[in-house]
């Protein structure tokens, strides 16, 4: 079984493609309907997002100083 997926693999996000190959649900064949696996996908994708976007702000504060 997969793990689960962690703000920290966003350092392994090179390009927007692999954010799709990173994104992953342990319990995708445990959810009760198709929606809420792609709810859930999209959370993920989400999450990662968002901590990828905080990386490059802190990468961008530090050059700056």
């Amino acid at each position: 079984m997969p793990k689960r997926t962690s703000l920290k693999d966003a350092k392994r996000v090179e390009t927007a493609d692999d954010l799709d190959d990173i994104v992953q649900d342990k319990r995708e064949g445990w959810r009760a309907t198709a929606a809420k696996a792609r709810r859930r996908h999209r959370r993920y994708s989400k999450r990662l997002t968002d901590e990828i976007a905080r990386l490059a702000q802190h990468d961008d504060d530090l050059s700056d100083e």
